[in-house]
């Protein structure tokens, strides 16, 4: 009884459980087709076309030039602050040498000032002394013509009586008279030197007030200049002020002016990028790496054309059949200008041979120079740039077309700097960190 009714109750469990684990694949189920239906309606987004680069690259550099405007404006105003700041700074130091020399001759009145005061106060001495001895010369030719007068000898009856004859009497009346006269003299010259004593104190006193007055206006004036002074100042730390805004502005436009031009580096290494894979995806030629073969007649131990090397994935190919290696990548002592140089590439000996695209890529250069001679660059697209010299005639090429790897470009010559025939062939390799393109050695590349 208890084994059935456990079985029983295993089977509802058994059945319970299943039902549970249906439940849970149909909700996953579900969720699944949930999903799948909407990654069906979000829209993919598709690659970006060289021409819609281009259009990004235009906008950019739109941009670049409003930037590179602002900043332009800015460093016009910036300079003309500075050129405000120059013109305030030799204003306030006229000013300053103005105080300067206005309190030096303020410091040369108050001196006089002083100078005055001590003549001033001499000359008050001298005429108290002066007014002094009047008043005591005075006072004594009083005393004595009292005394003569109470003891009766002035009189004239008493020179009469007293004189022994008409003679004495006129000699008594003269010694009379001239003693009054001396003392009246006296007391004239004291009185005379008294008055020239406060005659020269009160010219003291009004040149020494002319000097305070002359002293009260200096001071006034260097109020004047100082308050210039303070006014030159305040300008001054208000346009170093603004100066220290304008270089913070034009910081910061350089900055963004400078991430502004990484940018456009970045997308128009994409532009070659995507444009390089439009013309592989519509229009590569027949002469690629997969159907080139070597050129027959290849000389044994020499280099040969087209022969392919991989190198961190990519593909070389060498650029044409050559006899001998004249010359390596590296310093060297150069044939022509007869000094050591650097020698950005290696000379592949040969004469009247084809040379071929060592990848494919677009042409940047093709042209003549007086160095180079008839000469070609390819863009690979790729950070990478191959350099073909010396080519005895006009390249088969021009700039802005497409050509495949082993595609043939020109034929070896001795055209430019050149002391015989061969190709001088470089590879040129772009520094993100120097932002421009840098020789490395080709043999690394392609096989020599």
């Amino acid at each position: 009884m208890f084994d059935g009714f456990g079985k029983d109750q295993g089977e509802r469990e058994h059945m319970k459980n299943k039902r549970l684990w249906i439940s849970i694949m149909a909700a996953l189920l579900a969720g699944v087709m949930l999903l799948t239906l909407l990654i069906q309606l979000i829209p993919h987004a598709e690659a970006a076309t060289s021409s819609e680069i281009k259009n990004q690259i235009d906008q950019m550099e739109d941009e670049q030039k409003e930037l590179q405007n602002k900043l332009d404006e800015l460093e016009e105003k910036r300079n003309e602050n500075l050129n405000s700041i120059q013109e305030m700074v030799d204003q306030k130091n006229i000013v300053d040498q103005q105080i300067s020399l206005l309190h030096d001759q303020i410091d040369n009145m108050n001196d006089q000032i002083s100078a005055y005061a001590v003549l001033i106060a001499d000359k008050q001495a001298e005429l108290d002394k002066a007014k002094s001895d009047l008043e005591a010369m005075k006072q004594e030719h009083m005393d004595r013509l009292r005394a003569l007068e109470e003891e009766g000898q002035l009189s004239y009856w008493y020179v009469i009586f007293q004189a022994n004859s008409f003679t004495d009497f006129l000699d008594r009346c003269n010694m009379i008279q001239e003693i009054q006269a001396a003392d009246q003299k006296r007391l004239q010259d004291m009185d005379t030197a008294a008055q020239v004593v406060k005659e020269t104190q009160q010219i003291l006193m009004q040149e020494q007030a002319e000097l305070q007055d002359s002293r009260q206006a200096l001071a006034a004036k260097q109020l004047e200049l100082n308050r210039k002074s303070e006014e030159s100042k305040a300008l001054l730390i208000e346009l170093v002020a603004k100066g220290d805004e304008y270089e913070a502005w034009m910081s910061e436009k350089e900055s963004e002016l400078e991430k502004l031009e990484e940018d456009i580096l970045n997308m128009e290494a994409e532009y070659d990028k995507v444009k390089f894979e439009e013309w592989l995806a519509t229009s590569v030629p027949a002469t690629t790496v997969a159907t080139s073969k070597p050129m027959s007649g290849s000389i044994p131990g020499a280099g040969t054309a087209l022969t392919p090397n991989t190198v961190d994935g990519i593909t070389w190919l060498t650029p044409c059949r050559y006899n001998r290696i004249a010359s390596t990548f590296g310093m060297r002592f150069h044939p022509i200008d007869h000094i050591w140089k650097m020698h950005n590439g290696v000379d592949l000996a040969v004469n009247c041979t084809p040379i071929y695209a060592t990848r494919a890529g677009v042409v940047v250069t093709s042209g003549w120079d007086n160095s180079a001679g008839n000469w070609v660059v390819i863009d690979h697209g790729d950070g990478f740039k191959s350099v073909y010299m010396h080519m005895c005639k006009r390249p088969y090429v021009r700039v802005g077309d497409f050509v495949g790897a082993g595609q043939e470009i020109g034929c070896v010559g001795s055209t430019g700097a050149s002391t015989g025939d061969h190709l001088h062939f470089g590879i040129s390799k772009y520094n993100p960190s120097l932002r421009k393109y840098e020789y490395v050695n080709p043999l690394y590349y392609i096989k020599g």
